[in-house]
């Protein structure tokens, strides 16, 4: 596949909603691997989602060390508790910050094969699903930042 360019803060594609996937093919399919590509070369990045890369489509990929999962048109259907996390982002490098997610979260989305799933996670997973489902609509972690940390 493909290594795609990152896009960084300043870059009006960040601030936009993103649209619902309708049709599985074969560009859904690269698209899905170029971002498990360009994630997999970051120094430390656990998951990126589509706008990131410029394309405004409803799709995230995450691998936290644990195998990659796929999430087109991600839907957070409940969450539960609260966590205050620290938190950055590939399109806003060397920036960091405290701000408060959910500490459970039950997510609705597609696989890669357009299947239907349910995936549940706590503590850094589901501030990574939050993470990834806000960029979806165009909010950044720098909107809910409670404190800025030093570099």
């Amino acid at each position: 596949m493909a290594l795609r360019n990152i896009r960084f803060l300043g870059d009006d594609i960040l601030r936009k909603k993103s649209r619902e996937i309708e049709k599985f093919d074969n560009r859904i399919l690269t698209l899905l691997k170029d971002m498990a590509d360009t994630l997999h070369s970051t120094d430390n990045g656990a998951a990126i989602a589509a706008p990131q890369i410029g394309i405004l489509k409803r799709a995230v990929v995450i691998d936290m060390g644990e195998g990659i999962i796929y999430l087109v048109n991600p839907e957070i259907i409940e969450t539960k508790g609260i966590q205050e996390v620290i938190e950055g982002c590939l399109s806003i490098p060397n920036r960091y910050g405290k701000l408060v997610r959910p500490s459970w979260v039950k997510v609705k989305a597609l696989n890669e094969k357009g299947e239907e799933f349910v995936i549940e996670g706590e503590g850094d997973l589901a501030k990574c699903l939050c993470h990834e489902i806000d960029h979806l609509d165009g909010i950044l972690f720098i909107d809910k930042v409670t404190e800025f940390l030093e570099e």
